[in-house]
Order: structure tokens, then sequence, then C-alpha cells
């Protein structure tokens, strides 16, 4: 392998992550990292064999199985179902925001939340313009708590499942750790939003629309169903049975299903993310045989920044997480430091979650509400998601570092 290429190849495919595009084509950031991949394979010398052992497939198993899980809740009409039930509960909008942001937050931390945010955005948004509410800051509360609910447990969001495999963490002392940085970064969340945003609430609706989502009728039996599935697959985690195996079984059975066609659950499966995770499993992984990227840790440590050290990558991965997107930082970070220490994932876990709440392109959920909104006519300005999350970000990140410091 030619190591001056793989550098090069892997400088070029993240450059490209970070813009999101490339200019006069129409790649996205999922596009970019499997073309990376295969450059890998065409001009770095990675073999057939490389390329597939690079590639963690646990994660990528425990990735689609919850994806299956989620589809089948989906088709359900659960997702609708608390939505709507949500939506009902504008009577008093500091309450409202209280239950959206818990609701929120609680189903992020156990189901795909960027389909969460994608379900709930348009429904909420209507109730809000019709009570005439300004939805503005309620849908970025929304995309907020998404984000830090999903930093809750291991299977939050797709960073978190793939840390969790490559770490080999324990699910139950996780979920205990994380308790306390994530309850105060959902309170401080809340108390800011609240806050900046009393004074924001009236509006008057103009040039908003109904939006035209795919809604799905509730059908109680197979919600029960899906919602015991997750909660006995939950429960297995708690035992040192694989993860991946667990939910793959759990994605089995409801492939076998009486109701759903398997192309409607499967067509519901994020599959531009497992791509995106699987290119970019290979481009990291040609890049870390290069040595390259240990090089660059013990440089930092020379200048005396040591990325080891939980606090210092809590700040890098926050950061690089605004810059390149939270999968693509992940993705890197894990293969430069030291996972040896339990602190070190977690602050990894917990600081690419609180850090996508900064800006609108820190987390594809926050893309996903701002896309949502503008469909009804509600413009969500970089500002005016900016105003909320970088305050709130800071206190997340904050309480974060504080808890670090205590823990270790």
């Amino acid at each position: 392998m030619n190591a001056t290429i793989i550098v090069l190849v892997f400088s070029l495919t993240y450059l490209g992550i970070a813009m999101g595009h490339v200019p006069g084509l129409k790649l996205n950031r999922a596009g970019i990292a499997l073309l990376g991949a295969i450059a890998m394979m065409i001009f770095g010398g990675v073999s057939t064999s490389g390329t597939v052992s690079y590639i963690n497939w646990p994660t990528i198993f425990l990735l689609f199985g919850f994806f299956v899980i989620s589809a089948q809740l989906r088709l359900s009409g659960f997702y609708d179902k608390v939505a709507g039930a949500i939506a009902g509960r504008l009577g008093h909008p500091a309450r409202f925001l209280l239950l959206l942001m818990a609701a929120t937050g609680g189903l992020s931390a156990v189901l795909n939340h960027d389909i969460v945010c994608f379900v709930f955005a348009p429904i909420v948004g209507a109730a809000l313009l019709r009570k005439a509410l300004n939805p503005v800051p309620f849908l970025v509360a929304l995309a907020i708590a998404s984000n830090i609910g999903a930093a809750a447990t291991l299977i939050g969001n797709p960073q978190n499942m793939m840390i969790s495999q490559v770490a080999h963490l324990d699910f139950g002392r996780y979920l205990v750790w994380s308790s306390v940085p994530v309850v105060f970064a959902m309170g401080a969340a809340f108390a800011i939003i609240r806050w900046m945003s009393r004074k924001r609430l009236l509006t008057v609706p103009s040039g908003q629309s109904e939006p035209a989502q795919q809604t799905y009728p509730f059908n109680q039996v197979h919600t029960i169903k899906g919602i015991v599935i997750l909660v006995a697959a939950i429960g297995l985690f708690f035992t040192s049975l694989p993860k991946e195996v667990i939910a793959l079984a759990a994605a089995a059975i409801h492939l076998a299903s009486p109701k759903f066609r398997t192309e409607d659950l499967l067509g519901l499966v994020d599959w531009p993310i497992l791509v995106l995770f699987m290119g970019l499993f290979v481009v990291a992984g040609a890049f870390q045989s290069t040595g390259c990227g240990e090089q660059a840790v013990h440089w930092l440590a020379q200048g005396g920044f040591n990325l080891n050290a939980p606090s210092n990558l809590a700040l890098t991965t926050a950061a690089m997480s605004n810059l390149i997107g939270n999968s693509a930082a992940v993705m890197l970070l894990l293969k430069v430091v030291n996972l040896g220490r339990p602190g070190v994932a977690y602050a990894l876990a917990l600081a690419n979650s609180f850090g996508g709440s900064l800006i609108v392109i820190g987390s594809v959920s926050n893309i996903i509400v701002v896309q949502q909104a503008r469909e009804m006519g509600i413009k969500i300005s970089f500002w005016d998601f900016a105003r909320l999350g970088i305050p709130v970000t800071l206190a997340a990140l904050a309480g974060l570092m504080g808890w670090l410091a205590w823990a270790h």
C-alpha cells in the first residue's frame, strides 16, 4: 500500500464530508465516503479482503437491526400516535415545551432519533401554527432534545452504537454513568430555551402549509408487539449476549411479519447511513494502517494537548462534529485515541451528541427538523438555531466536563 496516496485519499474524503458536497456533482456525504473507500482499493492498494476486514460488521448489524425495529414501530403508527398526543397539549406553552423535550429525548435514547425528528417536526409544527404560537423555538428544542437524549444510551444514535462495539462497553454501566450529564444537559436546555424564548412565543402565521408527510394509521396490536420486542432487546443488552445478535434476532421477528411487507420495512431502513459507516470504516482503517494518526496524537501530546485525556477528547469531539459531522468525527477519533479506559469512550459518546446541538449542520436530526419546517413555510435560519443551540451546547459540555473531572 502507498501511504502517501492513502493519506491523500483520506484527506480528500474528509474534506468532501466537511463540505457536504462536491462542486458539480450530486454526491452527498454517504456517496463521498463510498467513493473514498473505492479510491482506497483502486489507488491505495487496499485489497478486497483488507477492505472487508476494516469494516466493523457488528456495528453494521446492530444498526441494521435497530433500523428494522424502528421501521416496524413507524409502520404501526406508534410515532404518529405519540406526536399527535404531544401536539394536543398546547394549553400551556412552557409545559408543552417540557413534555415535547422529555418525550423526544426519551424516545431518542432507545430508537432512531432521526426518525423521531422526521415524524414529530411536521405534526408538532402544524399544531403550533394552528394555536398561533411561534414554532421556531419549539422545533429547535425538538432537535436539541433529540441530540441530548440520544447520548443517554449506547443505542441512541449510530455513533454511540459504533463506540459501544469498538470499545466493548457495558450497556448498563454506560447508562448509569451517562445519566447525570444527560439529565443536567436536558434540564439546562429546557431552562435556557424557555428563558431565551419567553418573548418570542406568539406569532402571526403566514405562508405556512400542512405538511405532505406519509403518516400511518395506529395499529395497537403491532405497536404493542414492537414495544415488547424493543423492551426485550434492551433488557438482553444487560447480559453478555452480543448486542448485534440481539438486534438481528429482533429484526428477524419483525421481518417475519403477517402484517407488514418486507419491502415496506426495508424501505424505511436508513441505507445511506449504513453506506456512510462502511465507507468511513474503510477510509479510516486504511489511514490508521499508515501510522499517521498515532503520530499526530503523539505530536499533540508533545505540544501539551493529550487527546487521550477525556476532557480534551470531549472538546475535540464537539468541535469536529460541527466541522465534518459527528459520524465522521467519531470514526476518525476511534482510530487514533486509546479506548482502554472507559472514561475516554464515554467522553466520546456524550460529546459527539452534545456537540451536535451547536449549529444546524452539527447533526442530521437538526437538518431534518429545519427541512421539515421549511416545507411548511416555517423558516429556521442559521442564527435562529445557533442563538439557542450555542448556549445549550456550552452548558451541556460544561456539565460533562465537570462530571468527567469529578468521576476521574
